[in-house]
């Protein structure tokens, strides 16, 4: 199952271990037991603190496996098998199983601990989401840390029958105490601020008591990251709220067009980024919504949805731009059951299933290219008369027999009862409307300045975007924006990067001449 090189980088890893480990499996006579039995083999052959125990008369779900410690009880359980982007959560159960400790804040720690309620947590996942792993280790160490915490990873591919009878058509779904909890990425503290009710209060209070910073980026992406980076490095007190680190980037899988770098995927790339704005003295406020920026003559205040309020002489806008919608009956309804935004997370759970793409731009086309290797049919819809994709896209898109493209297509309207069961659109030259019969919806027409917060506080454009000159500077001085929210055109990260020194730059100049003594 696993070959040398990673039979290799496994052993290293777990010589971190320093209490015995058990796993037990929960196996039928299937093919996938079969396979999950072998991948269990070699990992306990790479320990002498692994136990394995095999199972077969018990209730669990077959084919899967508990990990915990040799004779204490096992709270993290993984239904099928963990390869693909959860390998990595395989391993970190297995470490700190073994008593290795996390690498998370004590405090974050401690809340964890005192959690005093029962909470059974199920996630659905897909082998191929880049967004799960997240979701898995972050229940996972809860369940590691807090005995009354249990959670089971289950793969929606390989337990159809449960995603059917559940109508699970978004991963991750996770579902607590056998009640629907959450979709979509989410991190650790996220899942802790809906479950510890007292968080939020706390949080507020906390963020409201720092001192003013002279440098203070809203926003964690590629271009809040560089702002960061490059304010930190004058010596200036520095941070950075944002909602969600690493912005739009999370979502992003291969990126060939980063230069130096000739492929990465989203995930690594923020790791990265996260790992050296950690290097300088940035105060990082993650899972933070603003509410409003309000401009002061000395200092601005960035105001929280939580109600916490922080001052700073400059202040970096930098919050990127979220998938735009439809906005058509039927679309948010149906949300999660059947209509999706992310081909790569939710398109395994359509295999063999009839699908549609929105959108004919690069994003539409690979989607639809992708999808055509999982699912039964895609439909591509674009609004206008031509793709607007690449040429080479389009050549491939051409190409697959199981694909059919409409153009001049405006979509109306998503049917369904409980999930999606088509989709109406209007021929925008003969105004007919069609319907297509389909049990997926994957919309991919481009992307929305996350921007609405500004509305009345610094001049935006009629798309929402947040103007700026040259140097980055906003129509009030002493607040700055870069990335994808901004006129800048052309939304690539190496140029939002780009775009965040420039800010930071022009902050820091700003800084240094408002302190400057009259003559």
């Amino acid at each position: 199952m696993l070959d040398a090189n990673i039979k290799t980088q496994l052993k290293a890893y777990l010589e971190r271990v320093t209490q015995p480990i058990e796993i037990v499996a929960s196996l039928d006579d299937g093919p996938k037991s079969k396979e999950l039995l072998e991948l269990l083999h070699d990992v306990a052959e790479q320990s002498k603190l692994i136990t394995l125990v095999e199972r077969r008369d018990d209730d669990e779900r077959k084919p899967s496996f508990s990990v915990g410690p040799r004779g204490g009880e096992a709270r993290v359980r993984f239904a099928g098998l963990p390869m693909g982007h959860e390998f990595t959560s395989l391993i970190l159960a297995l470490l700190q199983a073994g008593g290795y400790p996390p690498k998370v804040e004590a405090d974050v720690i401690e809340q964890i601990k005192n959690l005093d309620v029962e909470l059974n947590f199920e996630t659905y996942i897909s082998l191929s989401c880049h967004n799960c792993p997240d979701v898995v280790q972050a229940l996972n160490l809860m369940a590691v840390l807090n005995p009354k915490i249990r959670h089971t990873m289950i793969d929606g591919a390989l337990f159809q029958k449960e995603v059917e009878e559940r109508q699970i058509m978004a991963v991750p779904t996770v579902y607590l105490n056998g009640e629907e909890f959450d979709q979509g990425r989410l991190e650790l503290g996220q899942i802790l601020a809906k479950v510890d009710t007292g968080a939020a209060a706390r949080d507020a209070k906390k963020l409201s008591e720092k001192p003013a910073f002279d440098v203070l980026v809203v926003g964690g992406g590629p271009a809040g990251a560089a702002a960061a980076i490059y304010a930190a490095r004058k010596g200036i007190r520095t941070g950075v709220v944002a909602e969600r680190f690493g912005g739009q980037v999370m979502d992003t899988m291969a990126i060939e067009n980063f230069i130096s770098v000739k492929y990465t995927e989203g995930p690594k790339l923020v790791a990265s980024l996260e790992e050296h704005v950690k290097e300088y003295e940035v105060d990082v406020m993650n899972l933070q919504r603003v509410a409003g920026v309000v401009p002061g003559e000395n200092l601005h205040e960035v105001r929280m949805e939580n109600g916490a309020s922080l001052k700073a002489k400059t202040v970096i806008v930098a919050t990127g731009a979220r998938w735009r919608e439809m906005n058509v009956p039927g679309e948010k309804e149906f949300r999660g059951k059947g209509v999706a935004y992310c081909p790569h997370c939710d398109g395994p759970l359509f295999k063999g299933k009839r699908v549609a793409v929105i959108g004919g731009g690069n994003s539409g086309v690979e989607a639809a290219i992708d999808l055509a290797g999982v699912v039964a049919h895609v439909t591509l819809l674009e609004f206008a008369d031509d793709l607007r994709a690449d040429a080479v896209l389009q050549k491939k898109l051409y190409s697959l027999p199981n694909v059919a493209v409409i153009k001049s297509a405006q979509t109306t309207r998503v049917t369904g009862t409980e999930k999606v069961d088509g989709l109406v659109y209007k021929d925008r030259n003969t105004n007919a409307e069609h319907r297509v019969e389909l049990e997926g919806i994957f919309v991919q027409i481009g992307l929305l300045p996350n921007t609405d917060f500004l509305k009345g506080t610094v001049e935006l454009s009629r798309f929402g975007e947040v103007i700026v000159d040259a140097k980055g500077q906003t129509s009030v001085p002493g607040i700055f924006s870069a990335g994808d929210c901004t006129t800048v055109p052309y939304k690539q990260i190496i140029i939002a990067m780009g775009e965040g020194a420039k800010a930071s730059l022009s902050a820091f100049d700003h800084l240094i001449r408002s302190s400057a003594p009259t003559m």
